[in-house]
């Protein structure tokens, strides 16, 4: 598989099988991600991976925890057009994906609980930095993030990032036994994607090219 067709099929996938995946595969991917560009070699990534028996504890312990304070904010507030459009149209394709009505809001909210689940996939990662580092170590993150689920992709793998998890910061680092000086950052589902699964069969829309580039001095 080249690049461009692991782009192509990389998708947040929210419905998995639960074959379970190898642990040399898992660990192959993470090293081989290792790669990816970071300002100054900082490599300031930090990965949590869970499977099996610590995956189901941790969903269990999850499951009857309430939502805590998140140490950053995911989205801007009042977020302003045109992002807030783009957020609006994919959770309403996502939600008309599976049945669910714009005025449903216990399945709305059952939908957005699944994540504590990981959709049901059969391992968990979690993704922290350094709290002192700054924003373009968390852009040196988020090339980590998507070099691993390209790798994954290339190994018949699918995933879902997820900062759902920045809801749950204290529960995670406790379990992880994740020292204060990180913060977490993200978590994301890995495993086999359930190709009978509805809401695995639409795809976020994407703005023309020419919204939002522009080039110059090309012949």
């Amino acid at each position: 598989m080249n690049v461009s067709d692991a782009v192509a099929r990389r998708m947040s996938v929210r419905a998995f099988r639960p074959d379970p995946v190898p642990a040399g595969v898992v660990k192959a991917i993470l090293e081989a991600a290792h790669a990816a560009p970071s300002g100054g070699n900082l490599q300031p990534w930090r990965v949590y991976a869970l499977a099996g028996e610590p995956l189901a504890q941790f969903k269990a312990l999850v499951a009857s925890t309430p939502i805590e304070e998140p140490e950053y904010d995911v989205y801007p507030a009042n977020l302003w057009d045109p992002f807030r459009t783009r957020r609006y149209q994919c959770g309403e394709d996502l939600y008309a994906s599976i049945g669910i009505g714009r005025d449903d809001r216990p399945g709305r909210f059952r939908q957005l609980a699944r994540n504590t689940d990981f959709f049901g996939a059969p391992v968990g990662l979690f993704f922290c930095l350094d709290r002192k580092l700054g924003p373009p170590q968390w852009s040196d993150m988020g090339m980590y993030i998507q070099t691993v689920m390209l790798l994954a992709v290339e190994r018949g793998l699918d995933t879902c990032a997820q900062e759902y998890w920045a809801r749950y910061p204290r529960t995670v680092a406790k379990f992880v036994g994740q020292p204060d000086d990180l913060q977490l950052f993200c978590g994301m589902a890995l495993g086999y994607r359930d190709e009978t699964a509805p809401i695995n069969g639409w795809r976020s829309r994407r703005d023309p090219f020419d919204d939002w580039c522009e080039m110059k001095g090309f012949s």
